[in-house]
């Protein structure tokens, strides 16, 4: 399956595209992309990526795009596939792709449309630590890219100045969550973003007092004292592997030495589209964590588009 040439030296490092265990080569990832196909019509293709795979890697790293033109191939897709709309690296759920650049410019801007219209194009589910003290709000906040030693983070800013938002250093975020279901000690959340910033979603979580489970980047910034949670700052709270107690770890069948290995529970749900929402089911880890804890949704059939 895999390409040869430039293409297959430029795969050759591989990813940790499945989540868990070990890393995945390119035929392993491109046969994992072919597999989960959720639609496919006229320009149309649509599939669930895995979490840990970018859109756009680095050099020499294994991303999406690189793996485009043979995932194509293996399609038999007459055209180039654009990428629409996708989750971030570390997310997993809905890509959106198309073959013509009239059809992703269209799309493109009927999502920036929605947006401006006050419509929530897409939606994310999202197992957390912890349960949001409301069952529903929003979640609204300054956020913007700081420099932390040799890296930076993106940091919420609860009252944006003016001047600030201006210049775009800080950006306006807003994201809708409603609580689907509690157990354990844990949430799955619906999340619907009406802005689009970098890690905008975990961010917002951290905001909540409930960090993604698998989050080993932002979840740091909850700390707690007597089982109660509170806010640290981000200078206070450098990138770690996410603590979880004993029961937690007990009922997910976790080991604290594999705890590194939990990918983040944050998953592209549904995306509306002109014609009728997209949907795609969470990927097995996400099912078998939802049922471990008890929460609804593990046994979500899989969806599509209604044919024409």
């Amino acid at each position: 399956m895999a390409g040869g040439g430039t293409a297959g030296r430029l795969l050759a490092r591989g990813a940790r595209a499945a989540g868990w265990g070990r890393p995945l080569g390119p035929e392993e990832t491109l046969g994992l992309l072919e597999g989960s196909v959720v639609h496919r019509e006229g320009a149309l293709l649509a599939l669930s990526k895995p979490p840990g795979l970018p859109i756009l890697g680095r050099s020499g790293e294994l991303s999406l795009t690189a793996l485009l033109p043979m995932l194509r191939r293996c399609l038999d897709l007459p055209a180039e596939l654009h990428v629409v709309k996708a989750p971030a690296r570390e997310c997993s759920g809905l890509v959106l792709l198309s073959g013509c650049q009239r059809t992703t410019e269209q799309l493109q801007q009927f999502f920036t449309d929605a947006r401006r219209r006050g419509r929530y194009p897409a939606t994310y589910h999202a197992v957390t630590v912890g349960v949001p003290a409301e069952a529903e709000g929003e979640i609204r906040t300054g956020l913007r890219w700081q420099q932390q030693g040799e890296t930076t983070v993106v940091v919420p800013v609860p009252a944006p100045g003016r001047r600030s938002l201006a210049r775009k250093e800080v950006k306006s975020t807003l994201t809708r969550y409603r609580v689907l279901g509690a157990a354990g000690g844990c949430a799955l959340l619906q999340l619907q973003p009406k802005t689009a910033f970098p890690e905008q979603l975990p961010v917002h979580l951290t905001l909540l007092l409930c960090p993604a489970l698998g989050d080993h980047k932002h979840s740091s910034r909850v700390g707690r004292v007597l089982g109660v949670p509170f806010l640290l700052p981000p200078e206070a709270a450098p990138t770690r592997t996410q603590v979880l107690d004993e029961e937690l770890l007990s009922l997910l069948g976790l080991s604290p030495q594999r705890l590194h290995r939990l990918p983040l529970h944050l998953h592209l749900q549904q995306l509306e589209l002109p014609q009728g929402p997209l949907c795609a089911p969470p990927p097995p880890f996400f099912l078998r964590t939802l049922q471990r804890l008890g929460l609804p949704g593990h046994q979500e059939p899989h969806f599509s588009l209604p044919p024409h």
